[in-house]
C-alpha cells in the first residue's frame, strides 16, 4: 500500500529528527520512558529536548519493543491527505497512528479505545484478538491481518495484537466522534445565565436553593425554546470548517510559480470550499482552517472551481483580470494548487 511502507517508517525513524510525543515506544503492555530513546541537541544555540535517538530506538525494537508513530496526519503527507478527505466525508475529526512491531512481540495488552478505529495492515502480518458482545455473552475472535486487509473496531471494543514470524506495520485511523450531546452543550452554553454565587445559608434552608433553581430553570427553558436551530447548525458547520489543520503542501512551489490564464490548477486534496452568502455584496468561503471573504460576483466561478477536477483560469466566467486575481488569491490561501 502507498500510505505507509516499511521504507517510510525507516525514514521517519532514522532521518526525520522526530521528537516526542510524535513517537513513543511500548513493550509488553507498558509505555517506556522517553529518556530510554531520546537525546538532547542544539540548533543555533537553542536546546532541543525529546529528540528521538534512532540508535536507541532501533536497539529497543530489536529487543521486542513496538515503535508507535503518533499523529502521522501532521507530518506524513499521504496520511495527511487521507485524514483530511475522511474528515470532510464524515464530519468528524480524525487522526492517524502507526505501529511497528518486531517478530514475536506485543506492544500493548488488551485495551479499548474511546473512539472508533479503522485498522489497515501495510507490511507483514499481525494476529488480533477482539472481544465482541453476542447474545450468549462476550466472544473472543481471532483475526490475522495482512497487507490489503482492513478492520473496524467500534468505540469500546477490547482488543490486543501480537506478531508471530514477521515484522508488522499497521496504521490506525481514529474517528473522534462529535456527538449530539456535545452539540447541545455548545448550543446551550450561549444561553446560560451569568455565573452567580449560590446564596449563603442554603445548607440550612434548602428551600432558598430550590426557589432560585426553579426560577432559573424556567428562564433557561424559555431561552432554549427561543434558540434558532438553523443558526445553531450553521454555527456548528462553521466551527468545524474553520478549525481543521492548515493544508499547504507544495505551497512553496506554488509561491514561485506565475499563475497565468493557461496555468493548470486544481483543488488541494482535503480542502473544503463551502460557500455562505453574507449579504448581497459579499460571500464567505469556508476553507477548513479559515474564512475567506470575496465579492459575491465570484460565486459562479467558485461553483465552477468546486465542480472541476482540473481547470485553467481562462475557463472561468470572469474577465481576465478578475479571474487571475481570484485564482492567485485562492492559490495563496491554499485552496488551489498548481496541477503539476
Amino acid at each position: 500500500m502507498g500510505l505507509l511502507s516499511l521504507e517510510d517508517a525507516d525514514r521517519l525513524l532514522t532521518s526525520s529528527a522526530l521528537r516526542t510525543p510524535a513517537l513513543r515506544i511500548a513493550r509488553d503492555g507498558s509505555v517506556l520512558p522517553e529518556k530510554r530513546f531520546t537525546r538532547h541537541a542544539t540548533i543555533a544555540g537553542q536546546q532541543l529536548s525529546g529528540l528521538v535517538d534512532p540508535a536507541k530506538a532501533l536497539a529497543l525494537f530489536r529487543e521486542g519493543a513496538t515503535i508507535v508513530f503518533q499523529g502521522l496526519h501532521r507530518y506524513h503527507q499521504p496520511l495527511a491527505d487521507l485524514v483530511a478527505e475522511l474528515e470532510l466525508e464524515l464530519g468528524h475529526p480524525c487522526q492517524a497512528n502507526a505501529y511497528l512491531t518486531p517478530p514475536g512481540s506485543q506492544g500493548f495488552a488488551v485495551h479499548s479505545d474511546t473512539h472508533d478505529v479503522f485498522v489497515f495492515q501495510t507490511a507483514g502480518t499481525k494476529d488480533w484478538e477482539i472481544t465482541t458482545s453476542r447474545d450468549a455473552g462476550p466472544t473472543v475472535e481471532a483475526i490475522t491481518m495482512a497487507p490489503g486487509l482492513s478492520l473496524y473496531l467500534p468505540t469500546g471494543t477490547p482488543h490486543a495484537a501480537r506478531t508471530q514470524q514477521t515484522v508488522s506495520l499497521h496504521v490506525t485511523i481514529g474517528i473522534n466522534q462529535l456527538t449530539w450531546r456535545g452539540l447541545l452543550r455548545r448550543t446551550v452554553e450561549g444561553v446560560l445565565p451569568p455565573d452567580e454565587h449560590l446564596p449563603a445559608g442554603y445548607l440550612e434552608e434548602p428551600a432558598v436553593l430550590q426557589t432560585g433553581l426553579a426560577r432559573r430553570l424556567r428562564e433557561l427553558a424559555d431561552r432554549i425554546e427561543a434558540v434558532d436551530a438553523q443558526q445553531a447548525a450553521e454555527a456548528e458547520v462553521r466551527r468545524f470548517l474553520t478549525a481543521r489543520t492548515p493544508r499547504f503542501a507544495g505551497g512553496l512551489l506554488d509561491a514561485v510559480t506565475e499563475i497565468a490564464d493557461d496555468t493548470a490548477l486544481r483543488r488541494r486534496p482535503g480542502r473544503p470550499c463551502v460557500l455562505r452568502e453574507v449579504d448581497g455584496d459579499r460571500l464567505e468561503v469556508l476553507l477548513g482552517d479559515r474564512v475567506l471573504t470575496l465579492p459575491a460576483f465570484t460565486r459562479p466561478a467558485l461553483e465552477q472551481i468546486r465542480a472541476a477536477a482540473r481547470f485553467a483560469p481562462a475557463e472561468l466566467g470572469l474577465d481576465e483580470q478578475s479571474r487571475l486575481v481570484l485564482c492567485r488569491r485562492l492559490v495563496r490561501e491554499g485552496m488551489l494548487e498548481v496541477a503539476r
